[in-house]
């Protein structure tokens, strides 16, 4: 009589089973409750996607009130231009310079203002100005500081008694004085993230590595700190190669991608080609090609890193 009571309260206080009107309705409730930001995702991330990349198999001009298709003409044509291949390397060779400097100085400092005693707050924000600054203005003020005859650097050369350069205008200087420029301008922002994951750090685990012996901060940096960065390394590494690959606005304001397109990147290719020669359809290849390849070095960089990051 027990197990039958026990079996009719169960089932008393089973609740009952939602009929597939009620799911139905579940259904469209949810789907119309995600409707608006489902509708701004295909408006503004995968429709501007999809556009650029049925117009690179168009020859859309700028303009033109004809459009017709024409394959992969656009990317044959690519393949085949000089100039593409050097603003492709171009980019490879600051992406290079650009991300290990930008993550080695932004860790470096990091360690240094948290191992300091005071004006923490002080280095923080004097680190981070060039990040809160417009990057075109601040060129506009490397450009000042460059200048061969009367800029800054080329003044306190002569003071020191060594010889003025061009910087931006020298074949073999323009790209790396470009570099230098974007490693001031991405360092402040790996410092914060790196400052972030020191902060995050377990104290006992100094305490630990002391007791093993790691007595010297050369030792516990690469016994503990370097291991417990491996999650943060890996986004500000993917972060840093990102941004770099996507470097305009200095090349656009100093060099225009000279001199003799020796600082000629991709993004200014495809600027060049859409809005100075008003091949739409050709500059819409390029913003494929450039997407897909950074999509690939993104995807490929997290996996080998992914392999030597520790989140526990």
């Amino acid at each position: 009589m027990a197990d039958i009571a026990l079996d009719r309260s169960a089932e008393v206080a089973a609740p009952p089973r939602a009929t597939a009107l009620e799911r139905f309705q579940h259904h469209w409730t949810a789907l119309a409750l995600s409707f608006p930001a489902l509708f701004l995702m295909v408006l503004l991330l995968i429709g501007p996607v999809v556009t650029v990349l049925i117009m690179s198999f168009t020859d859309y001009q700028l303009g033109a009130s004809t459009v017709a298709f024409i394959g992969l003409q656009n990317y044959r044509d690519l393949f085949a231009d000089r100039v593409f291949w050097t603003s492709l390397g171009n980019t490879l060779k600051y992406v290079a310079i650009v991300v290990p400097a930008s993550v080695a100085l932004g860790l470096g400092i990091a360690l240094l203002i948290e191992s300091g005693g005071g004006l923490r707050t002080f280095y923080r924000a004097v680190f981070f100005i060039p990040v809160m600054a417009t990057l075109i203005a601040m060129a506009i003020s490397w450009e000042y500081m460059l200048h061969p005859q009367f800029g800054l650097i080329n003044l306190l050369l002569k003071a020191v008694g060594l010889a003025p350069h061009a910087w931006l205008t020298d074949p073999a200087l323009a790209l790396p004085t470009l570099a230098a420029i974007g490693i001031w301008q991405l360092f402040g922002f790996n410092m914060v993230l790196f400052l972030a994951g020191l902060v995050s750090i377990p104290r006992h685990l100094y305490d630990a590595a002391a007791l093993d012996g790691a007595q010297s901060a050369w030792s516990r940096f690469w016994l503990v700190t370097w291991p417990m960065l491996g999650p943060v390394t890996m986004f500000v590494v993917i972060i840093s190669a990102i941004r770099s690959f996507q470097v305009f606005d200095t090349v656009h304001v100093l060099t225009k991608g000279g001199p003799n397109k020796a600082s000629e990147v991709l993004l200014y290719t495809m600027y060049s080609e859409g809005f100075e020669f008003f091949r739409s359809g050709l500059a819409a290849a390029v913003a494929v090609i450039f997407l897909v390849f950074v999509l690939t070095l993104t995807v490929i960089k997290a996996r080998l890193i992914e392999k030597k990051v520790h989140y526990a």
